[in-house]
Order: structure tokens, then sequence, then C-alpha cells
């Protein structure tokens, strides 16, 4: 069941669940408000609880509205590209061979069979990218999980509109961003961090916050980093 909340300039979108906690979320590109809620709880409840959060959900969403966004990209050379934070100037060249993307200093070389579509070169450049974290995600993982004592068995990396990454606490698989990619690459390992995290402690508790201090405390600092680096364009659909 679907409904909303109306509450002078701000809709929320509440759909209901078999779930025990209230989950509620501000969405890019400008704000949008979602709350998942238990299945038999009242509107009347959430009403209070959605105006209980008035201030938080404002914040956010002045924060996704301020927040800077790369335009579309054409893949056309000298458009600037983003690894780790370091900006790339691209060079495209057609030749009949397989497609590769390669990094040279300040320039990211795209090789493409002629006529090849923007499409095609997303998909190939975003592909490269996804390659770029599965890497290092190795890296981290076999880092963080004895530190930790936990044990992931599957990373998944993907296109994601709403979030830097997810984690499945009962299949102990984590889900990242494509887009973690163009961040500082310390950006990366705080997400890896944050999501094996909650493999220890599923919610975002005082216990979760107190772990997270004591395994990486500059934690804050990174989030504050990625949070307001440049989102990637993206087509919204809801």
């Amino acid at each position: 069941m679907t409904t909303q909340i109306n509450l002078g300039d701000i809709a929320v979108d509440v759909v209901f669940k078999n779930i025990k906690n209230i989950h509620l979320g501000v969405y890019p590109p400008d704000g949008k408000v979602r709350i998942a809620a238990p299945a038999r709880m009242s509107l009347d409840t959430l009403r209070v609880f959605v105006i209980s959060k008035l201030t938080w959900i404002r914040q956010q969403q002045k924060k996704l509205r301020d927040q800077a966004r790369e335009t579309p990209r054409e893949f056309l050379d000298r458009e600037s590209h983003y690894l780790w934070g370091t900006r790339y100037l691209l060079k495209v060249i057609e030749e009949d061979a397989a497609p590769t993307v390669v990094l040279k200093p300040g320039t990211m070389i795209l090789r493409v069979r002629p006529g090849t579509s923007e499409e095609k070169k997303q998909a190939i450049v975003s592909g490269w990218y996804r390659q770029q974290i599965k890497t290092a995600v190795s890296e981290l993982t076999a880092k963080w999980e004895p530190i930790l004592g936990v044990r992931v068995e599957r990373v998944f990396v993907q296109r994601m509109k709403t979030r830097w990454g997810g984690c499945n606490t009962d299949s102990h698989t984590i889900r990242l961003n494509t887009e973690l990619a163009k961040k500082p690459r310390e950006c990366l390992e705080y997400i890896i961090v944050h999501e094996l995290v909650h493999l220890l402690e599923r919610h975002h508790t005082e216990r979760f916050t107190a772990l997270m201090d004591e395994h990486l405390p500059q934690w804050r600092q990174l989030r504050k980093l990625l949070n307001t680096a440049p989102l990637g364009h993206e087509t919204w659909h809801y």
C-alpha cells in the first residue's frame, strides 16, 4: 500500500511493508522524501514522526539541491573525466581493434572501433570504472576483514541512483556505486568500512558509531568529502 503525507511544502511518499522499523530517506536529485513503514502503523503516528524530522529533512534537501552535478558526458576529445579524484582529459582514438581505456599522465585514452556510438562509449568506460573498483575492493576487503573480524561473501558493483553502497547482512554481500571510482580512493575505503561494520551492527546505532570511531576515526571527514564532491550526471526516474 502506498500513500502520501503532506506537511506544508514537503510531500512524503509512504510505502507500507512487512518490516519492524520506519526507514526515512531523502533522495536526489531534488530531495524527494520517502518512508518505508511497518504495515500496521497508523498515518497519525507517521505524521508525528515526520514532524519530528522536518529540520533534518530540510537540511538534507538543501544539501542535495546545492551539490554540484556534472554535465552529461558526450565522450569527446578533451572532455573531463575522473579516476580516484584526479582529472583526466579524454582522447578518443578510433581503430579496428578491441575497445580499451588506458591512462596516461593527465589523459584518459579511449580506443574504440570507427563509428562507435556515444551509448557504447559510455558502456565501455562504465565497465572500466567497475573494474577499477573491483580491483581496489579486493585489496581493501583483504585489509579490513581481519581487522573487523567479518567475512564478505560477494561484492556487487553497479550504478546506484540514491546510495553510495549497501549491505545485506543475511547474505554477507555488499553493493557499491560505480561512481565511487571517480571520487578520492579514501572515500571508497570509508564506504567499504561502513558496509563491513554493518555486518557487526545492522543499524546506525550508538554501537555502530562507536565501531566506526574506533576503526576509522576520520570517517566523518571522509563522509563530508564524498558528499560534497560533484555528483555524476544521471537521468532520474521515480
